[in-house]
């Protein structure tokens, strides 16, 4: 096994990582302080190619791997991580586009979509239906050419500053299940949607996150991504990706939390000592650079697998997504009791870490629910023995 870059992938970090030094690093805590969404240097993600990522060349994008994408924004978060998540799901809604739109809908939508001139968002979860998602009650009911949504969706990043939904919403009986559900897209400012306050979030304040409220929304049949009924399975797939994404920026994360605390035990001295001279604290640091190790191993396993079309990607992305958004969590926080109460200042940036890292173990399916996945599998006959 090979487990080195290539120069092209090497090209890519360091083009990721240029860009996350200039245009995010020195405006992170200010856009955390000021809930500011940076929709202009969102833009200027999309003039690099940030966009549209692992869209093909032929409808634009930049065709790269999961696994690529997942090098890229290990980078761009350690500039900013709420950012960046917010542009892993963009990707992903631009993906999803691309994919599974027909031509109509690809033509419109797509190339602004990867240039950043329209921002998207990704409505599954709802106010009574979030880690039961195939539970959804926001309905689509067909009337002519046309689809009639009604219902709400909660928790959904970048809403009231986009301009495009991607809506799972029930197009068959109310318990029809997960097999009753379809993919819609639906222009943001589209008659009968309404957008809730920002939320009042603990981290992830450079996205605004709010509740969606849709009623009598009229869009066309030709809106649909996919088949009527394929939904939820298009929804799944765009979430194996977005998992990886979401533990690509806590390993960006944990790489900067090491650095930042490598850093300060050099220069900062107690009982006459750097504190790098202490064995305790070296542990500590020796502790998680191996777990951040271990972490990003598994995501680029995983993103190889889903890559490879692997049976077993969906059961790779889950485990991998457990252990590096727990370990980014874990390391950021070690990181600020290395720092002391120096650690607890907004001044620095461990704070704001700890506070962005820690929904990573809660959305695109919390690590509870990454569980329940894994575990499933590996009750299957055979599986097991597959994942050796």
């Amino acid at each position: 096994m090979d487990f080195s870059l290539t120069d092209d992938q090497k090209a890519l970090v360091q083009a990721a990582a240029d860009f996350s030094r200039a245009e995010l690093a020195d405006h992170a805590a200010e856009w955390d302080a000021t809930s500011h969404f940076p929709v202009d240097v969102i833009r200027r993600a999309g003039e690099a190619g940030f966009l549209g990522i692992y869209i093909p060349e032929e409808r634009g994008g930049l065709g790269l791997s999961r696994l690529d994408a997942s090098l890229i924004f290990e980078q761009l978060s350690q500039g900013c991580i709420s950012t960046t998540a917010y542009l892993t799901i963009h990707n992903m809604v631009a993906w999803m586009v691309a994919s599974w739109g027909n031509e109509a809908l690809r033509e419109s939508w797509v190339e602004r979509l990867i240039s950043g001139a329209c921002l998207g968002c990704y409505c599954l979860t709802e106010p009574g239906s979030g880690s039961d998602a195939a539970s959804l009650r926001t309905k689509a009911v067909r009337e002519g050419d046309e689809y009639v949504i009604s219902g709400s969706k909660m928790f959904i990043s970048g809403a009231g500053a986009n301009d495009v939904l991607v809506v799972m919403a029930r197009t068959g009986a109310p318990d029809s299940g997960a097999g009753g559900v379809s993919a819609i897209l639906v222009p943001a400012d589209a008659a009968g949607i309404e957008y809730g306050k920002n939320e009042e979030k603990m981290g992830w304040k450079s996205q605004p996150t709010r509740l969606i409220s849709f009623d009598g929304v009229r869009v066309p049949v030709g809106n649909r991504l996919g088949e009527e009924g394929e939904g939820f399975k298009l929804a799944m797939k765009g979430l194996d990706g977005g998992r990886l994404n979401i533990a690509s920026c806590s390993l960006g994360a944990a790489q900067h939390a090491l650095t930042l605390s490598r850093n300060y035990l050099q220069e900062r001295k107690q009982f006459g000592r750097e504190l790098a001279q202490f064995q305790a604290l070296q542990f500590k640091l020796a502790d998680m650079a191996t777990e951040l190790a271990a972490a990003r191993l598994m995501v680029r396993h995983a993103a190889w697998r889903l890559d490879q079309g692997d049976p077993e990607a969906t059961a790779y992305c889950a485990m991998a997504k457990r252990f590096a958004t727990d370990m980014g969590f874990s390391v950021c926080n070690e990181a600020l009791q290395l720092h002391g109460g120096y650690g607890y200042l907004r001044e620095f940036p461990l704070e704001r870490m700890v506070r962005d890292t820690r929904v990573h173990q809660i959305l695109e399916g919390t690590n509870e629910i990454m569980r329940v996945i894994v575990a499933r599998r590996l009750l299957a006959d055979g599986v097991i023995e597959a994942l050796q």
